[in-house]
């Protein structure tokens, strides 16, 4: 069974239809030039299903029947590499936004909120907290929330369950590893409770509806849209406006662009990092948002 898919070749046929099914699911988008490596990925889940062959495989996971199988299919074709504190730089920034809108008491009810969209293994979402905690002395007095979300479920019990190998936290310092996590054996450590605490963990699908009814101060959603085409992003960044506080902050990967941000709600304001334009109101950005929808 290993050698039968081991030596299968997805067709072109089977490949433009797992590619338009990735695209109409999660905005992945596949092209023909990747296609040994996509093929390498899905031979785990062929051998685990015994499935032979690949075209017999996307038949499956297009099919009603492979409903479950989707998210798996998401995780293969994905690609979860981060560490803690990535691109630093926007850290700075936040910490600095954060401190301007609480002296000037622009928190909504007390409460602090950020986004990690695309969370990965976790490191971004606790890279926030411990940046807020060691940096702003009023966050303990503060109802401070981090709302991290992904596609992918298995990176999401990942980061859900805190611990990680040594060689994940080996560019912490001992300072912050001794103060907020916790030797586990084996080689691993896992996050404390008070960082645990302010996390929250939800699968969440990008492309899908947004169940969060409240604003966000921040938010974080670093390479995740370079798997987009520019259809899907310019869907995107109005939703995000939309869920941004009126002076609110948008941080994306060192490799993205958001082309036009003013026609968005947004302006730059550090190296892939953007801040809510106020003069362009919500329903101006709403007004974008439906166009782009193809709703007017």
């Amino acid at each position: 069974m290993q050698d039968a898919a081991k030596n299968s070749v997805i067709s072109k046929a089977a490949f433009s239809k797992l590619a338009k099914f990735a695209y109409d699911e999660s905005g992945l988008l596949l092209v023909a030039e990747k296609s040994v490596m996509i093929q390498s990925r899905l031979r785990p889940r062929m051998k685990s299903l015994k499935i032979r062959e690949f075209d017999d495989y996307i038949d499956f996971v297009c099919s009603s029947k492979g409903e479950v199988e989707t998210k798996f299919l998401i995780s293969a074709l994905t690609t979860n590499v981060s560490h803690f504190f990535r691109e630093e730089h926007h850290f700075d920034l936040m910490i600095d936004h954060l401190k301007s809108i609480i002296s000037n008491n622009q928190l909504q009810s007390n409460r602090l909120r950020v986004w990690s969209a695309g969370c990965s293994n976790g490191q971004e979402t606790f890279s926030i907290i411990m940046s807020i905690l060691e940096r702003i002395p009023e966050a303990q007095k503060l109802d401070v929330k981090i709302l991290a979300t992904d596609i992918d479920p298995k990176v999401v019990s990942f980061a859900r369950s805190g611990c990680y190998h040594e060689n994940m936290v080996s560019n912490l310092s001992e300072e912050m590893l001794g103060k907020y996590f916790t030797d586990s054996g084996n080689s691993s450590y896992t996050v404390n409770q008070e960082l645990r605490s302010r996390a929250v963990f939800r699968e969440l699908n990008l492309l899908r509806d947004w169940p969060m009814k409240n604003y966000f101060d921040v938010i974080f959603c670093r390479n995740v849209v370079i798997y987009f085409d520019q259809e899907t992003q310019q869907k995107l960044w109005p939703r995000f406006r939309e869920k941004l506080s009126d002076n609110g902050k948008l941080f994306i990967g060192h490799s993205e662009r958001m082309v036009a941000a003013e026609s968005f709600g947004f302006k730059t304001c550090g190296p892939t990092a953007y801040e809510v334009e106020p003069s362009i109101t919500r329903n101006k950005v709403n007004e974008v948002k439906e166009t782009h929808d193809g709703t007017t």
